[in-house]
Parts: C-alpha cells; sequence; structure tokens
C-alpha cells in the first residue's frame, strides 16, 4: 500500500475565510510539490459530532476505503467552547511517478461550542466546495442541526436503528425525504437479504411463485425492528401488498421449519400481523433476536403456497442458506462475504449519496403502514 503523506494547517481563534484560503494554499503548496498531485472532486461530506466522541467517529471514517469524501468538513461540538479552532489536512498516497496522478483528499476540523450553533451554516458553507454535492451526518442525533445545515446539502446520511423508537424513526426518515436524498444505514444493511430473496425469484420460471408467498418470518436485532419492517416494505411495494398495522402476539410461529429458524420470544419483541398479496393472505412476523451483538437482521423465513422455502441465518463468514423447493429438493449453502461490517456499511452509505435507490422510498412508506 502506497505510503500516506499529509499538508497541515490550524489555527486557534480562526474564522471560516481563513480556513478556506489555507485550504487553497494546501492544495498549491502539494502541487507545486508534485504536478501529478490533483484534489479529488466527488463529494462533500459535512459531519456534526460531539467532540467526546470525535475519536471514535474518526476511526469510523478511516475503515470507509476508498469510499472516503472528496472534502470531510468535521464540525466538533464541545458545549462551552467559546473560541473557533481549525485543522486542515490535505493527504495523499503516495508521490506519482512522471505522467501519474495521485487524489487529495481534504478534511477540515472545525472546533465549536454553543455560541456558534446558530451561524453554522454561516460556517460550513465557505469550506464545502462549490458544485459538488455534499452529504450531510450528525451520527449523534442532533436533528436541530441537521435542519440548520440541510440547505447545504444534497442528501442526509442516517442510522434509522440510532433512534429509540422506530415509529419516531420511520417519520423523522420520511419528513427528511422531502427534503433531500436520504441514505439510511438500516435499509443498506439489509441489501444481502434483498438481494438473496430477488436471486431466488430472478429465474423466470420462479417469478410467478412471487405472488404465492404466504408467509414472511423476519428475527432482528433488539434495536433492529425497523430495519426488519424496511425489509417488509420493500417486498411489500414491490409485490403490490397491503399491508395493516402490526401488533404484539403472544406465541411463536407453528411449524417446525420456521421455529427452528425463527425460535421464541416475549410478546413485547414480537409484532405480528398480515398483509393482502393479489391472490392471497400473506402471515408476517417480525421478532427480536436478543443474542445478536451486531446490529441488523440474524434471519429470515419465507414460504410460498406452492411448496417453497428459504431460509437465511445471518452467520460466520456470512449468510447461511436453506431453500426446498416444492418437489422437496433441498439445498443448504453459505453465501460468503455477505456482512461488510460496520465500516463497509458507513463507506457504502457515503458511496451511496453520489447514486439514487428508488427502492427506499416505498419501503419506507410500507413501513410506515406497518408500524403498530
Amino acid at each position: 500500500m502506497p505510503a500516506v503523506s499529509d499538508a497541515v494547517w490550524s489555527e486557534q481563534g480562526t474564522t471560516p475565510d481563513r480556513i478556506e484560503a489555507a485550504l487553497r494554499g494546501l492544495l498549491a503548496e502539494r502541487h507545486a510539490e508534485n504536478g501529478g498531485f490533483v484534489p479529488a472532486r466527488a463529494l462533500n461530506m459535512i459531519a456534526f459530532v460531539d467532540r467526546e466522541w470525535s475519536g471514535e467517529i474518526a476511526n469510523r471514517l478511516r475503515g470507509v476505503g476508498r469510499f472516503h469524501a472528496s472534502r470531510l468538513v468535521v464540525l466538533s461540538y464541545e458545549p462551552g467552547r467559546e473560541r473557533l479552532d481549525a485543522r486542515a489536512t490535505v493527504a495523499s498516497e503516495g508521490d506519482p511517478r512522471p505522467g501519474e496522478l495521485s487524489l487529495l483528499r481534504e478534511t477540515v476540523v472545525v472546533e465549536l461550542g454553543d455560541r456558534h450553533l446558530d451561524d453554522l451554516a454561516t460556517i460550513a458553507d465557505p469550506l464545502v466546495v462549490t458544485d459538488l454535492p455534499t452529504l450531510l451526518w450528525s451520527p449523534h442525533g442532533h436533528h436541530e442541526i441537521i435542519d440548520a445545515l440541510l440547505g447545504l446539502a444534497q442528501a442526509v446520511l442516517l442510522d434509522s436503528v440510532d433512534e429509540p423508537d422506530f415509529r419516531a424513526a420511520i417519520e423523522r426518515a420520511r419528513e427528511l425525504s422531502k427534503r433531500a436524498y436520504v441514505v439510511d444505514l438500516a435499509w443498506l444493511r439489509s441489501t444481502p437479504w434483498r438481494e438473496r430473496i430477488a436471486t431466488t425469484f430472478d429465474p423466470p420460471a420462479r417469478r410467478r411463485e412471487l405472488r404465492a408467498i404466504a408467509d414472511v418470518a423476519i428475527r432482528h436485532h433488539p434495536e433492529s425492528a425497523i430495519a426488519a419492517m424496511l425489509l417488509v416494505g420493500w417486498l411489500a411495494s414491490r409485490l403490490g401488498w397491503e399491508v395493516q398495522p402490526l401488533h404484539a402476539r403472544e406465541h411463536s410461529l407453528v411449524g417446525e421449519a420456521r421455529a427452528e429458524s425463527c425460535g421464541e420470544a416475549d410478546a413485547d419483541d414480537t409484532n405480528a400481523g398480515g398483509a393482502e398479496g393479489a391472490d392471497q393472505p400473506i402471515a408476517l412476523r417480525l421478532e427480536a433476536a436478543p443474542e445478536l451483538q451486531v446490529r441488523g437482521l440474524a434471519g429470515l423465513a419465507l414460504e410460498t403456497a406452492a411448496g417453497r422455502t428459504l431460509r437465511l441465518d445471518r452467520g460466520p463468514g456470512g449468510l447461511h442458506a436453506y431453500s426446498r423447493d416444492a418437489r422437496g429438493s433441498e439445498r443448504e449453502w453459505t453465501i460468503l462475504g455477505a456482512s461488510r461490517g460496520e465500516a463497509g456499511i458507513l463507506g457504502e452509505g457515503i458511496r451511496q449519496a453520489l447514486l439514487r435507490d428508488p427502492t427506499y422510498g416505498p419501503a419506507l412508506a410500507a413501513a410506515a403502514e406497518l408500524a403498530p
């Protein structure tokens, strides 16, 4: 891996204009050092973080690999701080040889306090590269900060599982979706699950079986009910199901195969209900899995009236899959690398700010109808 080289500037008691001028100076300095150094120009990212957690956020951002934003502006908030301090870094990976190019990525950390909160847009505006899309992220909540900075951004990164209540998470995501493109990490965690379901029914001969889905059961981390609702919402929106609010259920699913996949749960950790498909009703069940140590989904069991079964379970190395067709033929395998880890999820979230997923909005709307 090529060595990383940095040019650094810092100043106490600074201003946004001085920070912006320093960035221009650092870029000119690096280009004079080697003409192959060119600034990356794809995406701005503004992150508002609590200073006490800035180290943890820095570690998360270091793990996103090649999906770093071109310019990252970190607004590090410390209650009681009076002075505006800043540190700017322009980093490159290695020294390009003649005829080669090496991208420069810029990071600005601005330390601020309560007295600066009313002027956040004024502080951040000079620090983003004009004409580049801007992604806004506040990993510690602070909805009022997102609202204050939303005029500078085209996309918002959030993680719906961070909300203490999934109803509030759904409403917040829907509200933001009216004003910007929302990238939801809770949604991205379900990507390998959605891909496997789609792959199962992709062969033309199986597509008609989509209309025969009769039962869907999902296990999820206790804090990730919203991820399970988004997965069901995706199925409902893509297949035209009419859904009703789920309700607490006291008994586990009937059926040996389903019990093996979904286990037992307390009534407070289980929501069940139904949907109406084009040809038949569909039973729905969302169940917490307290044993799951990471946020997201733990398992899925899907059955069709035609006799097809698909089960997916999170396991070491990827998703463990089991399928049985209408003739009783069985197959088991592991989908290697299906989980990218939290750093991979964050990196994918940053990448998604430059894309547009047309399926999230309809899935979110269906999840709103499912919320008990």
